[in-house]
C-alpha cells in the first residue's frame, strides 16, 4: 500500500492524514514542533500512521504531500523528496507571507514555486481550493449526481494520474488544469477557490478566472 509522507501537519495537512487512513493508505506526518508534538493526532489516525521529521517523512512517502505555509517553503527537505511525486497544497497569503512580487505580478505561481524549491519532484496542485475540513466529509461514489470535483494541475503526467486516483478514492472528481503555470487559475480570489462546484462548474469557473485582480 502506498505510504503518504506529509509535511505540515495544520489544517490540511491532517485532514488529508485523515481520509488517507480511511482509505487504506499508511501516513507518516511532519510538523515543525517535533514528532512528540503529534502524539493526539496520531493516537487518533491509529495504527496506519506515525509522526517524524520533515525528513523522514519525506523519505518515508512513497508520495509526499507539501502543505505549509509559503514563507516555509525553504524548510522543505530537498533531496528526501527527489524523484517523487508532490502535491503542492500551497496558498499565497501576502498577510502571512509577505510580499513575493513574481507573484503579485503574476509571472509564476505557487506551484511553480515548489518545483523550482524541489527541481527533481514530481509536483502537482492539490487540495488547495477546498476548505480543510470539506476534505473529509464531502466526497461521494463516483457517479454520484453533483459530485464535487477538484482541480489538479502539472507538468508530469504521472502526478496528475496520481492525484486524479487519489481524488476518485476520497470521493472527488478530478479537473486537470494543465501546466503548472495555469495553477493560478485555482488561487486565492479566483471564482473556483473555496466553493463546492461539480465538474462542469469547477470547468466554468476556471475559464472564467483573471489572471490579475
Amino acid at each position: 500500500m502506498t505510504t503518504l509522507g506529509i509535511i505540515g501537519a495544520g489544517h490540511i495537512g491532517s485532514q488529508v492524514a485523515r481520509v488517507a487512513v480511511a482509505h487504506g493508505y499508511d501516513v507518516v506526518i511532519s510538523n515543525s514542533r517535533g514528532p512528540e508534538t503529534l502524539a493526539a493526532l496520531v493516537e487518533e489516525l491509529g495504527p496506519r500512521a506515525r509522526a517524524a521529521t520533515a525528513v523522514e517523512a519525506g523519505a518515508a512517502g512513497d508520495v509526499v504531500v507539501v502543505t505549509v505555509p509559503l514563507r516555509a517553503l525553504d524548510q522543505v527537505p530537498v533531496e528526501p523528496l527527489a524523484g517523487k511525486i508532490v502535491l503542492d497544497t500551497n496558498n499565497y497569503y501576502f498577510e502571512r507571507d509577505g510580499h513575493i512580487e513574481a507573484l503579485d505580478k503574476g509571472e509564476t505561481t505557487t506551484s511553480e514555486l515548489v518545483q523550482q524549491h524541489l527541481p527533481t519532484s514530481k509536483v502537482a496542485k492539490a487540495f488547495n481550493h477546498i476548505y480543510a475540513a470539506d476534505i473529509t466529509t464531502d466526497g461521494a461514489p463516483a457517479g454520484a449526481e453533483n459530485r464535487r470535483a477538484l482541480a489538479t494541475a502539472g507538468d508530469d503526467a504521472e502526478a496528475v494520474e496520481f492525484v486524479t486516483r487519489f481524488y476518485d478514492e476520497i470521493g472527488f472528481d478530478t479537473v486537470n488544469v494543465g501546466a503548472l503555470s495555469e495553477s493560478w487559475r485555482v488561487e486565492r480570489d479566483r471564482p473556483a477557490y473555496v466553493v463546492r462546484q461539480n465538474a462542469a462548474e469547477l470547468e466554468a469557473n476556471l475559464a472564467i478566472a483573471n489572471r490579475l485582480p
